[in-house]
């Protein structure tokens, strides 16, 4: 019996140290930004411009901007992982859609300097709407939003708080809170996450046009995220079911996907 008990209080102990530990290293488990610039949109065949914008406390953020023949701009936000130099099928594709086409690093990502947090990406998010209502004169309606994964979060925070021509928002999750129970089930997640990330409260405030995208395939972020997101989202929406994993789901569906986008951009922004 009393060995019983000893084993008892070493896994309680081994437990609430488990629990400790991840709850100082959140931040390590949320953002993995990676800093060198491996490719750039040169290498996938299009021209860009290197761009440094500042936040509002006086950061300096890196981005790319890749033109094309259009009034309509496209401002991308990115997941947690890698940087800039990992989206270049994006970019492309995006491009290939008569697009011009912003994307930037937040920062801690790549060249933008800082250290990423969740109010820190919310004000990046701002400082690049900024850049290009400010310095490109492009105006609210010629602008679309477009996250995937944590930058769908990102993008849903920005949606609400300004009137772009439409909402991309692909393979993202309800919450940080959600998502973490869903990878952690075993862990007191919501007691301890100190991450919001409310993609679901964010998508109830959006008018703009909206389009989700998700896999059913996808090992990160579960298939009824995306439902229960766009369940909750405001007319005019449209949902496209994706194959393949998480990071690449936009691209192993191909055509079907790129179909429609295409027709959603088609049916929403000004020509």
């Amino acid at each position: 019996m009393q060995s019983f008990l000893w084993i008892l209080l070493s896994v309680a102990v081994g437990y609430l140290l488990l629990v400790i530990l991840m709850y100082f290293l959140q931040s390590q488990m949320i953002y993995h930004p990676q800093k060198s610039i491996t490719y750039t949109p040169e290498d996938v065949g299009l021209s860009y411009e290197d761009v440094t914008f500042q936040t509002e406390n006086n950061l300096s953020l890196h981005g790319w901007y890749i033109p094309s023949d259009s009034k309509n701009t496209l401002l991308y936000f990115h997941g947690n992982a890698g940087n800039i130099s990992g989206r270049l099928q994006t970019i492309q594709l995006l491009h290939n859609l008569g697009l011009n086409v912003f994307i930037f690093d937040y920062r801690g990502y790549g060249k933008s300097e800082g250290r990423p947090s969740e109010q820190g990406t919310y004000k990046d998010a701002r400082a690049a709407w900024n850049y290009l209502v400010a310095e490109r004169e492009i105006e609210d309606d010629n602008i679309v939003i477009m996250g995937r994964s944590l930058g769908g979060a990102v993008a849903s925070w920005l949606a609400v708080q300004k009137q772009p021509a439409a909402t991309i928002l692909e393979s993202t999750f309800t919450s940080a809170a959600d998502l973490g129970a869903d990878l952690y089930p075993w862990l007191p997640v919501r007691s301890i996450i100190k991450y919001d990330y409310n993609t679901l409260a964010n998508i109830r405030q959006i008018e703009s046009p909206l389009f989700m995208a998700h896999s059913r395939d996808d090992e990160i972020v579960p298939y009824q995220h995306g439902e229960k997101l766009f369940e909750a989202a405001n007319e005019p929406k449209t949902f496209v079911e994706l194959r393949g994993s998480h990071g690449s789901g936009f691209w192993e569906t191909g055509e079907k996907y790129r179909l429609a986008l295409q027709e959603f951009l088609y049916d929403n922004l000004r020509n």
